[in-house]
């Protein structure tokens, strides 16, 4: 069984009611980008648990989650009142096989996510080898409000450093947004809109794409894909859909 430690919140980090992120320093075994750990609380005398996605890069110290506040999620809501100096457990080994090292070189990259399903494409950013092995990375983010996208500093950044290199398209469901298009993400991939905006085909020959978030998301995502020639990357058969749900 994993070993569980004992990690100290160094901040919490309110973005609005019901989003949040905690920063936390712990001394877990090294991990790679794209992969989880599980965290827990004593909850009415029960150790809760559930996976959770590093936010920040392998190495970096405090280590750092994103949450959404679901509805009757009693770990999420539990961890939202955390302070700084508070404990939290965590296993001390990661897990998970949503990394660059699972998925086919390619020219380009897109990573699509919805949600807190955003935060491994950050620890992911932050590597190397993502700018070593592609030409062009392209992150889409699939919010439901304007108050949902979070990071922008971060994003700016990585724009900063790979001007030619790194786009960021947002998109906002449920109300027009500056700097945003209004929709959801499947429908601007069905359409041919995404790849308008990006000036980038999406295409089997030429494309990586990794999917996280929730998982009706993934599902819709994989549909239309795959009536575009693309498929699911599996170890012993390598395809163009690296997937991760995230909810």
């Amino acid at each position: 069984m994993a070993e569980w430690i004992q990690g100290t919140v160094a901040d919490n980090i309110h973005w609005t009611e019901n989003l949040y992120s905690l920063k936390i320093d712990a001394d877990v075994e090294p991990f790679v980008a794209g992969q989880f750990t599980s965290l827990a609380l004593e909850i009415d005398g029960e150790r809760i648990a559930r996976p959770y996605s590093f936010l920040s890069a392998p190495g970096q110290n405090p280590l750092e989650f994103f949450f959404y506040t679901a509805t009757g999620g009693v770990l999420s809501n539990a961890m939202l009142d955390l302070e700084a100096g508070d404990s939290i457990w965590l296993k001390k080994k990661a897990n998970g096989f949503f990394t660059l090292s699972e998925v086919p070189s390619s020219k380009d990259l897109w990573m699509f996510g919805t949600g807190t399903g955003i935060a491994p494409f950050f620890s992911i950013l932050k590597t190397e080898e993502l700018w070593e092995r592609f030409e062009n990375v392209i992150l889409v983010h699939g919010v439901r409000t304007n108050a949902d996208l979070r990071y922008q500093e971060l994003i700016e950044n990585i724009r900063h450093d790979q001007p030619e290199r790194f786009q960021f398209k947002a998109f906002v469901t449920r109300e027009d947004a500056a700097g945003a298009y209004r929709g959801r993400i499947t429908s601007a991939i069905a359409d041919g809109n995404l790849e308008s905006l990006c000036g980038i085909n999406l295409s089997p020959e030429n494309s990586q794409i990794m999917l996280c978030g929730n998982p009706d998301m993934v599902k819709d995502t994989v549909a239309v894909l795959k009536e575009r020639g693309f498929k699911k990357n599996l170890r012993r058969t390598p395809g163009q859909i690296t997937v991760e749900n995230y909810w």
